[in-house]
């Protein structure tokens, strides 16, 4: 499974969908990063090859890496949105050996608005958001829940 194109159902759902995507991305992920990369490093290099494009309306779309980069929903080499940024940024990390989480975001648990990755970079936890302009940043939010990557 490469990516796939389903309604979106609830947020469970999701997650569990982004962890099988996860998965599905550590070989080809294992290919596509040098070894021995710093998190800032990876940042940047998945930042250079990634833009931001909006789910079609009423879908949830996850891609994994081979999907994002090869295999693009949208024709595009590295479109997608925060959780395949998240897919692709946890998939690099963990080949790495890099610590890092899923965060889930928003102005409430019910209905949260964006994800990204943290990642423990030299014994802090620190934002891996592809979405923002700078390692290190995310906006603030109101809801914040972090999730162990599978």
């Amino acid at each position: 499974m490469t990516g796939h194109k389903v309604k979106y159902v609830d947020l469970n759902h999701t997650i569990k969908a982004m962890g099988r995507q996860i998965n599905d991305s550590l070989d080809y992920a294992a290919e596509f990063v040098p070894v021995g990369m710093t998190p800032a490093n990876l940042f940047w290099m998945l930042k250079s090859v990634t833009t931001y494009k909006n789910d079609p309306p009423g879908t949830e779309l996850l891609q994994s890496m081979p999907s994002l980069f090869e295999n693009n929903f949208w024709g595009k080499s590295g479109y997608g949105d925060c959780d395949c940024f998240s897919i692709t940024a946890a998939a690099c990390c963990k080949v790495l050996g890099i610590p890092c989480r899923l965060v889930l975001v928003g102005n409430s648990p019910k209905a949260p608005s964006h994800v990204y990755v943290e990642v423990k970079d030299k014994g802090n936890w620190v934002p891996f958001d592809l979405v923002n302009t700078f390692y290190g940043e995310t906006k603030k939010y109101k809801y914040i829940s972090t999730i162990n990557v599978i």
